[in-house]
């Protein structure tokens, strides 16, 4: 909308990862050769921490990009999972071929996987695990990782371990149970915010990158962008696409330091007050005690020295009148922020589980297995899924969301999301919205969960047969009108693919015949079960 008018060919604060706008910072560039350091050396742990939004994925796709071509690597961006899944997932990241009776044996799985390690070592070659959002691996998968760490030889580790995730992971690491886990770390590194200076020059990078010919941004406008945003990248990028907007619609080729304010206030759904008023505001406020102090004392001595020089004299009395009762003023409904800074210490990620299983009448018990295993066990798939509202609406399920606000991250639950109003659920209160507030301050991530006619999801393509099968011919067969074969065939043939492409078609996927986790999701919502919890009563809403 905004390109042509600054003189841009493409949009420069895309939150889409892309190496041409790569920025290494003194911060990243000391991460990455921190990671870079893990793959070249055997054996131990390396952890790297950093808060949301600081780059870490940055750091990620930096090392796969400079990753020595005898280093073979798994990387894991959704740990939440058991121990079985947690194996093979390895195994698929490696490219090793796991039979399907192996596929739910831990043991099964490490034999293979120790087979394959000594193969690489022998050629030569280097295996490293990298998990992301590693805060959210569970103490029992915690353990499992540590045990990975036995593979070896008589000189050498087989297998070296990245660790990235939030701040969080330094204190799950820290746990007695895990102290043989946390002896292990041969290398920490947390990743702070950029510095005003690096912040300058991160925005001004992606500018030049993006075509910028001249200055956009004021000196003032870049101090003013560092200040709200903490140095944070993601924000950066956030407040600054704001900030190019705001300029577009007002005709201004310049962005100003107020404009910038303006654009944070967006993003963070409260107004953003220049850095030097609370400055101001409090030196007025000793002035204006300073002052009064004086005036009281004044006039208290001047009553008094009257006092000594004249008697009271006993005044009229006189009726006041009846004081005239203004309406008392209707207190507007609060902000999605201030909803959030109300309840605070319930927007945690428990709290956001507890919720969200509720709506489908399972349980949820914090600090026992991870919540995805909980959700297993009561026959419930969850998905942790980045994308839009428009999908959301598609899937039409509830979901936790989370949302970021002045430099905090809560978690939510969407449990309504009907035409423009969404109905969100934090701490005890349950709370209608407009959809626009949402969008402020959610960037993407959820998480919901559905409910599979059979646990094993896999993606079902053409050849493929077995009771999965059956249950997707029918499935489709009820959501085309028709009445299903009790004794339907468990071989994905060519008229299950064409069904299959007929779903897709009409759902706004991808046409490739292959049910997968998507298809399979979208299936599900189009034929709830009643009374399972929908975003939506009709289609029709959204």
């Amino acid at each position: 909308m905004y390109l042509s008018f600054y003189g841009l060919t493409e949009k420069p604060f895309s939150i889409t990862p892309d190496p041409r706008y790569l920025y290494l910072s003194g911060h990243h560039a000391e991460a990455l050769a921190h990671l870079v350091y893990g793959i070249d050396e055997a054996g131990g742990f390396i952890q790297l921490t950093g808060e949301v939004g600081t780059g870490k994925t940055t750091i990620i796709r930096s090392l796969l990009a400079r990753a020595p071509k005898n280093a073979e690597i798994a990387l894991i961006l959704n740990p939440r999972m058991n121990a079985p899944e947690f194996m093979l997932t390895i195994c698929e990241e490696l490219g090793i071929l796991v039979p399907d009776d192996a596929e739910g044996s831990v043991k099964e799985l490490i034999d293979i996987l120790n087979r394959y390690l000594l193969r690489i070592h022998a050629e030569g070659r280097r295996v490293v695990l990298i998990v992301d959002e590693a805060q959210n691996l569970a103490p029992e998968l915690l353990e499992q990782v540590r045990l990975l760490t036995n593979l070896e030889t008589e000189t050498q580790k087989l297998l070296q371990i990245i660790l990235i995730g939030q701040p969080e992971l330094r204190e799950v690491l820290a746990r007695n149970d895990l102290r043989q886990l946390a002896q292990r770390i041969t290398g920490r590194y947390h990743l702070d915010p950029l510095s005003r200076a690096e912040a300058q020059g991160y925005v001004q990078h992606r500018l030049r990158i993006a075509g910028a010919t001249a200055d956009i941004f004021t000196s003032a406008a870049l101090n003013e962008l560092y200040r709200v945003s903490g140095g944070v990248p993601r924000l950066l990028n956030i407040i600054s696409d704001r900030a190019l907007l705001g300029g577009y619609s007002e005709d201004r080729h310049r962005i100003s330091a107020p404009m910038v304010r303006r654009a944070a206030g967006e993003v963070f759904g409260h107004r953003v007050l220049p850095g030097w008023l609370p400055w101001l505001a409090g030196g007025l406020c000793v002035a204006l005690l300073a002052g009064g102090s004086l005036l009281s004392w004044r006039l208290v001595h001047s009553r008094s020295a009257a006092a000594t020089v004249q008697a009271p004299v006993a005044a009229p009395v006189v009726a006041a009148p009846a004081p005239v009762v203004a309406p008392a003023p209707v207190a507007p409904p609060p902000s999605l922020s201030e909803l959030l800074r109300t309840n605070a210490a319930n927007t945690d990620m428990d709290g956001a589980w507890w919720r969200l299983l509720g709506l489908w009448n399972a349980r949820y018990v914090a600090g026992s297995e991870d919540a995805c295993t909980q959700a297993l066990r009561q026959g419930l798939e969850c998905q942790m899924l980045r994308g839009t509202l428009a999908q959301l609406r598609a899937f039409n399920r509830p979901a936790i969301l989370d949302l970021a606000d002045a430099g905090a991250v809560h978690h939510v639950v969407l449990a309504r999301l009907e035409g423009n109003e969404a109905r969100v659920l934090l701490g005890d209160t349950a709370q209608t919205l407009p959809v626009e507030d949402l969008q402020r301050l959610w960037q993407g991530d959820y998480i919901l969960v559905w409910k599979p006619l059979e646990l094993d999801t896999r993606a079902l393509s053409l050849g493929m047969h077995g009771a999965n099968v059956r249950a997707l011919r029918t499935r489709l067969q009820r959501w085309r009108g028709e009445e299903p074969d009790p004794q339907g065939s468990e071989y994905y043939d060519e008229s299950l693919q064409t069904m299959v492409r007929e779903f897709q078609q009409k759902s706004g996927l991808g046409i490739d015949g292959i049910a997968g986790v998507q298809t399979q999701m979208l299936l599900d919502a189009a034929l709830a079960q009643p009374g399972s919890p929908l975003l939506a009563s009709s289609r029709g809403g959204g």
